[in-house]
């Protein structure tokens, strides 16, 4: 029987390896762009403009005009393959300079279909108070699982273990996401949007409900299997859910990757980040909270020694 758990050091390894390059490109971006990802003007505030041009635009042309008005930043995507079609985030303007902009955008790029074209303004309050609303949903959802799981494995000798491996496999995938986001921002410009915050939030529900999976075969097996080892029992319980945790995975993942290469331009960065949300969510779910468990019990982490030693 292969034995998972007893490589858990390199599985640390691993997770820390990811981790600790993503923390040093959050300081990094927070003293360079003032936050742990850049942000975009869904937080910071701005103008979102859809734009449709009755002719063939280019980014170069679009890009000129709005260097002229002060945003040589904005971000312009194409939309579609024809281009004539296309969504640019920008900094806020006042009405006065939003009009002047679209008629140098109609004389330098070319004419504007107004009837297929928006143009949307939005404040930093608004992104201000989704990002507090999901850091809200957050740390309720950590305090509700806690709960949830030293209820239901309350039968189960120190259960209280179990919801908290479950909420540090969260941390771990929440640091996961955030700190590639922070790379990707840092060298390819990709910017955190409201969309970002669905993906985390996504990423933390199958992080838990992956973790419950592998932890409720352990609270079967553990009066099954009285006379092992509880290493041994926690090994048993992830071999033979192992294949339901990654059935159910590759499934969503298969689904995302073909929305990654056909989707439209404007959901790649979401599913990308969900995509890698999910992957870290599926490693850390048998790689990260069940050898935290067992690292738990046989008192190798901090402050844990005493407990075991007691224990046994």
């Amino acid at each position: 029987m292969f034995n998972f758990v007893q490589r858990r050091r390199w599985y640390y390894l691993i997770s820390a390896s990811i981790i600790v390059p993503g923390i040093i490109a959050m300081i990094y971006s927070t003293i360079q762009f003032g936050s742990p990802v850049r942000l975009s003007i869904d937080f910071k505030g701005g103008s979102l403009y859809l734009v449709t041009f009755e002719e063939e635009a280019t980014e170069s042309a679009i890009r000129e005009v709005y260097a002229d008005f002060g945003q040589p930043d904005a971000v312009i995507q194409k939309l579609g393959n024809d281009g004539r079609h296309w969504q640019i985030r920008a900094g806020a303007l006042t009405p006065e300079e939003q009009n002047a902009l679209i008629a140098a955008l109609e004389a330098r790029v070319a004419p504007i279909d107004s009837n297929q074209s928006s143009l949307d303004v939005i404040s930093p309050s608004v992104g201000s108070e989704v990002t507090k609303a999901a850091i809200l949903a957050v740390v309720a959802a950590a305090i509700v699982i806690l709960g949830f799981i030293w209820f239901a494995f309350r039968r189960v000798p120190h259960a209280i273990r179990y919801g908290a491996c479950a909420i540090f496999a969260m941390i771990h995938d929440v640091l996961v996401t955030m700190g590639v986001m922070s790379i990707l921002g840092i060298f390819l410009g990709w910017e955190v949007d409201a969309l970002f915050l669905t993906a985390v939030l996504t990423v933390v529900g199958f992080s838990v409900q992956d973790s419950i999976v592998v932890f409720d075969r352990i609270r079967e097996n553990l009066p099954k299997y009285r006379r092992e080892p509880y290493e041994m029992v926690v090994n048993r319980s992830v071999l033979e859910t192992l294949h339901r945790s990654l059935a159910t995975q590759l499934n969503a993942l298969f689904v995302m990757i073909a929305i990654l290469l056909f989707g439209g331009a404007t959901i790649k960065q979401f599913i990308a980040i969900l995509l890698i949300g999910l992957l870290s969510g599926t490693y850390s779910s048998i790689f990260t909270a069940v050898p935290l468990l067992v690292s738990w019990e046989k008192g190798e982490l901090p402050f844990t020694r005493k407990a075991a030693t007691a224990s046994a």
